[in-house]
């Protein structure tokens, strides 16, 4: 990221034996690594809060998708009084969900057996 070499670094260590000095050097190098742990903390806080916004927000659009999709699943073919569940419908949305849950690391949803052929 800042690409120092080791010219450049001992060029900063003795500049810093010359203007802080050798005795206090010690110190002001605890109070630089107190700050930088705290820095990363803080950055650390953010990056979880980002990251968990982001993760709600994909789980809002991934539940509005479900919902799409039971719902083309369970509209009522013209001339039925009953919801049919159509297979090509059940398993597009059954793929979809196996296809997810692999993409998002979670355990997937073992397949289900062949329909079986119409009478």
């Amino acid at each position: 990221m800042f690409d120092i070499g080791a010219s450049e670094l001992l060029l900063i260590v003795i500049v810093a034996i010359v203007v802080i000095g050798p005795k206090d050097l010690p110190l002001a190098l605890r109070t630089a690594g107190r700050w930088i742990g705290r820095i990363r903390q803080v950055s650390g806080h953010f990056r979880s809060g980002i990251e968990t916004m982001i993760r709600e927000a994909e789980l809002e659009e991934m539940e509005k998708k479900w919902r799409d999709q039971n719902a083309a699943i369970m509209q009522l073919p013209a001339g039925e009084a009953e919801p049919a569940i159509h297979p090509a419908a059940a398993e597009a949305a059954l793929m979809s969900a196996q296809a997810t849950a692999a993409a998002e690391g979670e355990i997937a949803v073992p397949p289900l057996p062949a329909p079986p052929p119409p009478p």
